[in-house]
């Protein structure tokens, strides 16, 4: 199950932004890995204010948003995904840009991390 972290400054998220982002970033996971993908993605935006984020030592300088992708890592190295983790990161990031305008493409930040096989469950399962 795809899991999307996205931490963005919560002064972008005002009502409208959320749902266009949710919808984003699932169809660009979904587009990469296929639709079975598309039904259990999950996407968790944590908005952080302004305030409480620095860049370069320098406080209130919030980056663009900064994107987590975490899953099972077979499908980030299954044969029939070839270059899941570029294509990935390439899909994420327009779907940022898609949402907030080109000016952020140069600072959106894509994290790609595979769970190996027995490291991850749902329910009390390991899956």
């Amino acid at each position: 199950m795809p899991h999307l972290t996205v931490q963005i400054r919560e002064e972008a998220l005002d009502g409208s932004v959320e749902p266009k982002l949710i919808r984003a970033l699932t169809e660009a996971v979904a587009a990469v890995v296929g639709e079975w993908a598309r039904p259990v993605a999950v996407v968790e935006l944590l908005g952080v204010p302004e305030h409480r984020w620095g860049t370069g030592g320098i406080p209130g300088r919030a980056p663009a948003p900064v994107v987590t992708l975490t899953m099972r890592e077979g499908g980030l190295t299954h044969p029939r995904i070839p270059d899941a983790p570029a294509r990935l990161i390439g899909s994420l990031t327009e779907a940022v840009v898609t949402v907030f305008g080109e000016a952020v493409r140069g600072d959106v930040t894509v994290l790609i991390v595979g769970v190996p096989a027995g490291r991850s469950g749902v329910g009390g399962e390991v899956a």
